[in-house]
């Protein structure tokens, strides 16, 4: 049946989308026009045959093309005429999101729901409508998303005067926003039914393929991102100019958080400035000296550097580490809602968005999505290295051999647990990832052995750090067990603490200290 909302829960909205055309026009009255992605990827020009089944038909230089008309957007006066139509839901606010992610997610969750999903792109930059339409596309209408690209403060805005249902945002709510839509009757926007992360997105550090260098200290990095460091030979590398690549998008106040502080340095003398990751990631293409930061999901054959942090720490940007959110540059991607109104098209939407029935679409869309991952760990791993030199004492040394021990045996999964600041309570993201462990455990053959390993910052005394440690893992395991009740049955589950042996950043910062205040899981399958 087709979903229909109350007057006050629709939002009527006028949009611009693309008329498909019934019949092929003929070559000779095509004119030339050019189909162009968002990320770049598409960028054709020739003459437009028509638009038949939501393609385009492109007579080019390499044959007759079909491309789909929600790829692309159309330039050219020859491209097809608009008409209005109305939308049940709009989903508005980040780029990152909307372009990224949000076409692959809308066919997902059709295709979940047994149906089928036509999109259009609009006549707005970076706007597409999705139409659903019930048993694969031969039943009822199921309603229409319009899909809005901006900024987190304009969704934010939207969800204040209800244009708009679901807002999206590479950052979280910041206190203003949340008090002003609170006062506004939309109840906690930090709440777990209000605030859902989607996926994760980690910046990468890129240089040219020919470059040699692999790794660079996230000093270095502020180095060449003032101007201080020109040449590459200066950070070990090879005799050659600097070409320092800078960005205008959200994705500058992630870098500058990770690498200044949140300050925007003045940008290096021969810094260029794109004006997307596409760009950033084509430059360094070009450009055998050029350094840039791109998201996750736009490496594409450049050089990923290795960073390593004032202690001596490295991360490698890898998926893993992005999700054990232990990568220096990552960031959280938020679907927001209203708590005040509950339409099922919105909450049927971000419920499929943030299920593990979604994992596969963010992977494919290039993004980092939450589900459980398991790596080996090893006493060959760089970590068991860095294990091996921790303690100045005989008491500490000993913790540390407790560890190596621990991991000689075991693997490590990504489901990581982090505590508000100054809260034994779980922080939200460690609260939806007890269920996705639950449910990853729950797969497991039976005789596995799950330890919850503790671990806490560097400040205050070794003795009770490691008690602190201890109990966190403890606080975890009661919640697991009192999620899962009997489905683990066939899985044992252990706890133990470390302390402050083998942080994943440095102690010398808030943040890094609360990236060290986590309760691992590590697994064993017999």
């Amino acid at each position: 049946m087709k979903h229909t909302t109350s007057t006050k829960q629709r939002s009527i909205l006028r949009t611009l989308i693309l008329a498909s055309t019934t019949a092929l026009c003929t070559s000779a009255a095509a004119d030339v026009v050019t189909l162009r992605s968002t990320d770049g990827t598409i960028n054709l020009q020739g003459n437009l045959i028509g638009v038949v089944d939501d393609y385009y038909l492109l007579q080019t230089a390499l044959g007759d093309l079909r491309i789909a008309t929600n790829r692309v957007r159309c330039e050219g006066e020859s491209c097809p005429t608009t008409k209005a139509i109305e939308a049940d839901i709009t989903i508005s606010g980040s780029d990152t999101i909307a372009q990224g992610l949000m076409p692959l997610l809308m066919g997902g969750y059709a295709t979940s729901q047994d149906a089928e999903s036509s999109v259009t792109t609009t006549a707005n930059d970076g706007e597409f409508a999705a139409t659903l339409v019930g048993q694969q596309g031969f039943g009822d209408s199921m309603g229409t998303y319009l899909v809005s690209s901006s900024n987190a403060g304009d969704a934010f805005s939207g969800l204040l005067d209800n244009t708009t249902q679901v807002a999206m945002s590479a950052r979280p709510i910041t206190a203003d926003e949340a008090t002003a839509l609170a006062a506004n009757g939309a109840g906690d926007m930090t709440a777990l039914d209000q605030e859902h992360i989607l996926a994760l997105d980690g910046l990468v550090v890129i240089v040219n393929q020919s470059n040699p260098v692999t790794q660079l200290s996230v000093s270095d990095v502020a180095r060449i991102y003032r101007g201080e460091v020109t040449n590459w030979s200066q950070v070990g590398g090879p005799d050659l100019p600097v070409s320092v690549v800078t960005s205008d998008s959200d994705t500058a106040s992630v870098f500058n958080a990770g690498v200044f502080g949140g300050n925007s340095p003045a940008n290096a003398p021969s810094a260029f400035t794109a004006t997307d990751n596409v760009e950033a990631s084509n430059y360094v293409d070009e450009n055998e000296g050029a350094i840039a930061y791109v998201g996750f999901a736009f490496k594409r054959g450049q050089k990923p550097l290795t960073l390593i942090s004032e202690c001596g720490i490295g991360t490698e940007p890898d998926a893993f580490s992005v999700k054990t959110e232990e990568y220096t540059l990552f960031r959280r991607l938020f679907l927001y809602n209203r708590g005040d109104v509950a339409d099922p098209m919105a909450t049927g939407f971000i419920d499929y968005a943030t299920s593990d029935a979604a994992n596969g679409v963010i992977r494919q869309s290039g993004f980092i999505n939450l589900g459980v991952e398991r790596v080996e760990m090893g006493l060959a791993s760089p970590r068991a290295k860095t294990v091996l030199q921790s303690g100045t004492n005989a008491a500490e040394q000993r913790v540390a051999s407790n560890m190596l021990a621990l991991m000689a045996n075991n693997d490590r999964l990504s489901s990581t647990f982090r505590f508000r600041t100054g809260s034994t309570i779980l922080d939200p993201r460690g609260q939806a990832d007890l269920t996705r462990l639950a449910n990853y455990l729950k797969d497991m053959p039976a005789g596995t052995e799950v330890t919850l390993v503790g671990f806490a910052d560097s400040v205050g005394a070794f003795g009770p750090n490691l008690s602190l440690a201890e109990g966190r893992a403890a606080q975890v395991r009661a919640a697991l067990e009192t999620l899962a009740g009997d489905s683990l049955s066939d899985v044992t589950i252990k706890t133990t603490g470390f302390g402050e042996i083998a942080p994943a950043a440095c102690n010398t910062t808030e943040s890094g200290r609360q990236i060290n205040r986590r309760v691992e899981t590590w697994i064993s399958t017999q």
